[in-house]
């Protein structure tokens, strides 16, 4: 289970047919979910459809809806502040700046395999068409990035197509296993466990402070099912050293409906 908007929703069999797969909405389980649906999800009417089929029900009128160990205000600022840059039109795309990024791309590359083609593989020429080709291969993986969020076009469809042109064709990697990914990271950014960029060898990480983890206790504890109330311990942080973000609700109370 997880919360949007102070409601309480089953996912449990739905999540093994999640579009933005299985894992993002795991490392939810057990907790407000409210700000990541709402980034992730731009069509909240469509969602909504399949969402009233795995209502459980509503928070208790005195149980929080975000986490004990996360400040209100802090959310409701950054909530604010969202609201007032999508008011102010600053996520709006600028269609001529990406069409030159993408212009400027296919040139770079192009001219990599031409400076080699044309002039051999000397020195000179082989470092210069290098040039060009890492240049241009790191500029294609923050502008498939930009693709992946859906931010250079209004329609998720075309941005999906042409990230699978730009990293699949142009830098021989799946789209699919980067959106994997990368979803995981804007969920739970820098949590240790959730957090694919995090998952790596722990030399990596051998200086500064220890992140916490969050761990499974198993399954859920239901009581009482029709009752007015019951209560669910299903998370709990294991840290060590410093406390992070990452912290989940521990108890919940949760209204049921009839």
């Amino acid at each position: 289970w997880l919360v949007v908007d102070r409601k309480v929703y089953d996912v449990s069999r739905f999540s093994r047919q999640h579009p933005g797969g299985s894992r993002v909405i795991g490392h939810y389980a057990g907790q407000d979910a409210t700000d990541a649906f709402v980034a992730f999800h731009k069509d909240k009417s469509l969602v909504s459809k399949y969402l009233r089929s795995l209502l459980l029900g509503e928070l208790a009128a005195d149980q929080p809806s975000f986490e004990s160990k996360k400040k209100q205000s802090l959310l409701e600022d950054f909530r604010q502040l969202r609201g007032a840059v999508k008011q102010m039109g600053l996520l709006r795309p600028n269609y001529f700046f990406f069409s030159l990024i993408f212009l400027h791309l296919l040139v770079l590359d192009a001219a990599s395999w031409l400076v080699v083609w044309y002039f051999g593989i000397s020195f000179v020429p082989f470092l210069t068409g290098m040039t060009f080709f890492t240049v241009a291969q790191i500029q294609m993986g923050w502008f498939q990035h930009d693709l992946g969020h859906c931010s250079v076009f209004r329609k998720p469809r075309w941005n999906r197509l042409l990230q699978v042109v730009v990293i699949n064709l142009l830098k021989g990697l799946p789209a699919s296993w980067w959106n994997h990914l990368h979803n995981q990271h804007h969920a739970k950014p820098n949590c240790f466990r959730k957090d694919p960029d995090l998952n790596m060898h722990p030399l990596l990480f051998s200086l500064g402070k220890t992140l916490s983890m969050e761990v499974s206790m198993g399954k859920a504890e239901v009581s009482g099912l029709p009752v007015p109330h019951y209560n669910i311990f299903s998370f709990f942080s294991l840290e060590r050293r410093r406390r992070s973000s990452c912290l989940t609700i521990t108890s919940t109370s949760i209204s049921s409906v009839s």
